[in-house]
């Protein structure tokens, strides 16, 4: 005991000694690392997460991706154009004829608590998610896994479709081919792998609800720190990260109104902001006036459409009427400025699939004509929109009846209009969708039975050749197909493709190694900012 004492005493004495000296010498020395103020990233979003957990998004927005995307870790990074770079896999291939795909996974990916990240995790991870007593929502996306059903849920009895082949390898087996590119074009901002050895012991009905999500552990470039629910959220930097650590500190996500955006920028409180930075053409010379730079995106970042009830608008010779009548060059001019182009597809031009390039078809007179010759007996339809497209909603209203046919539109919010558009309220709307470079973006999810969104009456050659397109694997055949569908789109007009338009982003003038247009895919490069102290 008397050992133990003197032992202490000494050891308290030094200590003291040390802090003295410390003290002593701290005005004639520089001042460490250590006392240096954080470097931090001050990011703006307009829109709040519903949640930490990623499958656990009530919503499955963008903003909710967005964060998902910092705290955990995915397969690959997609960019504008559709092109995939390693992430958590360095590399992937077809095989099994097509049914399945093998990632080479990162060795050096590990969770934010050391612990290497492995195929096991991400076969848990989809074993967790597709477990019908797991209340995730929206895994739909993975219904098209070998051993799951409609809604991407395991089928008892069944072996799931994701399997460990070594420590670093994983494999995904589909019911049909799949090409792996599109693949993760399409379904890589769904799928994040979780830390499955620190959740072994939450039963899986309990999952979603547990305190973990407070203050989650994932394997992304960023690692969580603090939340206050719909309004901040605060990340650190993964010094760890497999593909580099962030150049900051510390990441201060918060949510603020989106006209405020640009303002918060230029006034210094912001750094960055979701999406892409991105700006209207009204607001460019306002930026630039303010000293930034405003990038022009490569990649179409929207998609136009006016959305038909081909229930009520029964008659494909009234549809193409429709078509004939809106003037999409004024239309484009009016809502997009410089920055549109009209489009007679939703297929996004310079792919593969993208035929010649569209020309206005604007002919009042062939409109008219075709209403004579249709069922069209000069009912008023009835055009939803939101707020934003109410101007834009009345300039196509001005078309039609000069065509004559007799509108009147409803103003209503994104969902009332989407879902009166699926129950058959409304007879036509105006929307915008953020497109991808696959072919089938845009039409494979709204031509299915319990998704039949433009109320067409009968499906079969629909579905018949979206299944066809989707089994073939050889992109000359493909691409046949894919002409003899948007031929059959051109001639039955369920729906009114009107123009693309490309995005302009802020560039900050603090943060560089930003990728601005890939962030339409939910992903930011965060491992690639820097921000100088």
């Amino acid at each position: 005991m008397k050992l133990k004492k003197i032992l202490a005493l000494t050891l308290s004495l030094v200590m003291t000694c040390s802090l003295c000296l410390t003290a002593c010498g701290s005005s004639q020395e520089e001042p460490s690392a250590s006392s240096e103020t954080p470097v931090n990233v001050n990011y703006g979003i307009s829109n709040a997460w519903d949640s930490l957990m990623p499958y656990y998004s009530v919503s499955g927005s963008n903003y909710s991706r967005i964060i998902y995307d910092k705290i955990y870790d995915r397969l690959a990074y997609v960019q504008a154009d559709g092109t995939c770079l390693p992430r958590g896999a360095d590399s992937w291939e077809s095989a099994d004829d097509g049914y399945a795909i093998l990632f080479e996974l990162n060795k050096d990916a590990a969770f934010h608590d050391g612990t290497p990240v492995t195929a096991q995790h991400w076969v848990d991870t989809l074993a967790l998610v597709t477990d019908p007593v797991c209340e995730v929502y929206g895994r739909a996306f993975l219904s098209g896994l070998v051993g799951t059903d409609d809604t991407g849920a395991a089928v008892a009895g069944e072996k799931l479709g994701a399997e460990v082949v070594d420590e670093y390898t994983l494999k995904l087996t589909f019911k049909t081919p799949v090409i792996p590119n599109e693949f993760l074009v399409d379904y890589n901002r769904e799928i994040y792998v979780l830390p499955t050895h620190l959740l072994a012991e939450i039963p899986a009905a309990e999952l979603m609800s547990n305190e973990f999500w407070l203050a989650p552990i994932g394997s992304g470039p960023c690692k969580f720190v603090s939340e206050l629910a719909g309004s901040n959220l605060v990340l650190e930097a993964n010094e760890n990260y497999q593909l580099g650590a962030p150049g900051f500190d510390t990441l201060t996500i918060t949510v603020m109104d989106k006209a405020n955006l640009l303002t918060a920028l230029i006034a210094g409180d912001l750094d960055y902001y979701a999406f892409g930075g991105s700006v209207s053409e009204e607001n460019r010379p306002i930026a630039e006036e303010a000293g930034f730079t405003v990038l022009e995106g490569t990649v179409p970042a929207t998609f136009y459409e006016l959305m038909l009830n081909n229930e009520s608008i029964s008659d494909a010779k009234t549809r193409q009427a429709i078509n004939l009548a809106l003037d999409k060059e004024l239309l484009c001019l009016q809502s997009a400025g410089s920055m549109g182009f009209v489009t007679d597809t939703s297929i996004l031009p310079g792919t593969a699939y993208s035929g010649p390039e569209a020309e206005n078809v604007y002919d009042v007179e062939a409109a008219k004509a075709l209403l004579a010759e249709s069922n069209y007996a000069g009912e008023t339809l009835t055009m939803a929109c939101t707020s934003a497209r109410a101007s834009l909603a009345a300039l196509i209203q001005q078309n039609l009846n000069e065509a004559g046919l007799n509108v009147q539109i409803e103003t209503v919010d994104s969902s009332t209009m989407f879902a009166g558009m699926y129950d058959g309220t409304y007879d036509m709307a105006v929307a915008s969708h953020t497109p991808t470079t696959l072919p089938l973006w845009f039409t494979a999810s709204r031509f299915t039975e319990d998704n039949n969104l433009f109320r067409v009456a009968d499906l079969s050659y629909y579905t018949q050749i979206l299944d066809m397109i989707q089994m073939e694997t050889v992109e000359e055949a493909r691409v046949a197909l894919v002409d003899e569908f948007e031929a059959y789109l051109a001639q039955e007009v369920p729906f009114v493709p009107l123009w693309f338009y490309y995005s302009l982003h802020v560039q900050s003038n603090t943060v560089t190694g930003i990728d601005y247009p890939s962030s339409s895919y939910c992903n930011e490069n965060v491992w690639q900012w820097v921000k100088e102290g």
